[in-house]
């Protein structure tokens, strides 16, 4: 069994992530910034590097401006529906 930041899910929240990102116009440094971490940090977790939880997700996505669990139902559409 892969490792689970490994699976097309977690591929999945962190694509979902990497998307909110640039629909905002930002930086992984200014996110980075938002949240007090290194940019190394969000570039660990959008390339599967790093896995984060729910309170870890609840801070990024504040940081990126979206809200949460508006975020989260996103997440779940796209992890129940089959993708092509």
């Amino acid at each position: 069994m892969p490792k689970s930041t490994h699976s097309d899910q977690y591929r999945t929240l962190t694509a979902l992530l990497v998307e909110a990102r640039k629909s905002a116009g930002l930086t992984q440094q200014q996110v980075a910034d938002r949240l007090g971490k290194p940019q190394s940090y969000v570039a660990k977790v959008e390339g599967n590097e790093r896995r984060i939880d729910v309170v870890e997700f609840i801070a990024l996505a504040n940081a990126l401006g979206v809200d949460p669990a508006a975020t989260f139902n996103t997440l779940l559409a796209r992890i129940d529906t089959p993708q092509p």
